[in-house]
């Protein structure tokens, strides 16, 4: 949650959080706040305004495999969503998925009710990776990596930033590859292998930023995130704001 927003929970004035901000009163994990739009959470971090510890409001986090046929979202009319793969007593209006994976595409979705966080991961700025591991209905060979880190133009003129192809196994029927992209183009992936004459039959994404889908988790599982990965969400939040 943004250090202002939290701060008018507590009924402090916009005036007051500008004064101790600027006299270095706001600390977070004892240093000095950066800005009121940093982003906090007082569950991970140590919040103090002007001497006084504020416990504020703990942010969920979790990770998911979602599963093929499910649609990213929190409420479909037709089709089963994310939130029907958590029990009930995890389900909330707050909670929501930090990017999106087509309806066809498994694999790893963080779902966290910390907002800004979720803004800050999907910014271009921030240049996350995404890896995939994929299946493609022919042949790939080393033009296609070239090609990949050269960057894939679409018909439209659309250029993708370079990307990174690692071939697993090839033959003039299947393919097996890992793909890594540093942006969320709408059916990207799909379209990038399209562009060079193959189609994807299957994508499952393994690896978001620093994080890597728990090969413990099955499809439709999810869990807490753990203590190391709470670090890792930790230093996002210190580089927000």
């Amino acid at each position: 949650m943004r250090l202002d927003r939290l701060f008018a929970q507590e009924k402090i004035s916009r005036k007051a959080m500008k004064q101790a901000l600027l006299k270095k009163e706001i600390l977070v994990d004892d240093c000095p706040a950066r800005s009121l739009a940093q982003n906090v959470d007082t569950g991970l971090q140590k919040l103090v305004f002007q001497g006084r510890q504020i416990q504020g409001y703990e942010h969920n986090y979790l990770m998911l495999h979602k599963a093929n046929g499910v649609v990213t979202a929190s409420k479909d009319k037709k089709l089963p969503t994310i939130m029907d793969l958590l029990p009930p007593d995890i389900q909330s209006d707050q909670l929501y998925a930090v990017g999106r994976l087509d309806r066809d595409t498994t694999g790893l979705l963080l779902l966290t009710d910390n907002g800004p966080l979720g803004f800050q991961l999907l910014h271009p700025q921030y240049h996350v990776n995404k890896s995939y591991q994929v299946v493609v209905n022919g042949l790939l060979t080393s033009d296609h990596i070239q090609k990949f880190k050269d960057g894939i133009v679409f018909l439209d003129g659309t250029t993708c930033k370079p990307a990174k192809l690692e071939i697993l196994s090839s033959s003039p029927s299947s393919s097996q590859a890992t793909i890594t992209i540093s942006e969320g183009k709408f059916h990207q992936v799909k379209k990038m292998f399209l562009s060079v004459g193959v189609k994807v039959t299957a994508l499952k994404r393994v690896q978001f930023g620093d994080f890597t889908l728990d090969p413990e988790l099955t499809e439709g599982q999810y869990r807490l995130l753990n203590p190391e990965e709470l670090e890792i969400i930790k230093n996002y939040l210190e580089k927000s704001g």
